[in-house]
């Protein structure tokens, strides 16, 4: 299996201009991919946090090589990562730690205690991820996901504000 090298990411908020990329992302990381629709709500919603990831040095405006995005939610002092993807070509590069790194940087700052997540069973790249962020499982939602049906492991990561 071919490792992809490790890349430098800059976070930056999404916007309008990212969704076709976004959604490109979307289609090739899921089988039962969110709508343009979805995410293009999610970019005017307070509680929503959706931030792109894009190669360091690619600062063409809001406007770049989209290698991934993170949309997590943040309601009184709990938070949830909705959605994470990475794009398949740069998968092992570390920009699914760099997401998620912001996105429970996000929580912290929001003052969120707990931040959940659903992960298919079958997901053993992501769970690693999410394994080496200190989440834990904490439930199973039976055949939650669709196109295949699968059951979906529910993961938590308790956060303290004075976690780096």
């Amino acid at each position: 299996m071919k490792r992809a090298t490790i890349v430098t990411v800059d976070i930056s908020p999404a916007s309008v201009d990212d969704l076709t990329e976004v959604f490109a992302i979307e289609r090739r990381a899921f089988s039962d991919p969110w709508s343009v629709q979805s995410f293009r709500e999610a970019l005017s919603h307070p509680a929503v946090f959706f931030v792109c990831a894009r190669k360091a040095g690619d600062r063409r405006s809001s406007v770049g090589e989209v290698a991934g995005y993170v949309v997590a939610w943040f309601v009184a002092d709990e938070g949830e990562i909705a959605n994470l993807a990475v794009d398949p070509s740069g998968w092992g590069a570390g920009v699914g730690q760099a997401l998620l790194d912001a996105a429970l940087a996000e929580g912290r700052r929001r003052g969120t205690a707990a931040v959940y997540l659903e992960v298919r069973d079958s997901n053993e790249r992501a769970r690693k991820l999410y394994h080496s962020r200190l989440f834990e499982e904490v439930g199973r939602r039976r055949s939650y996901y669709q196109h295949p049906v699968e059951d979906a492991i529910v993961l938590r990561r308790m956060l303290k504000q004075s976690d780096v």
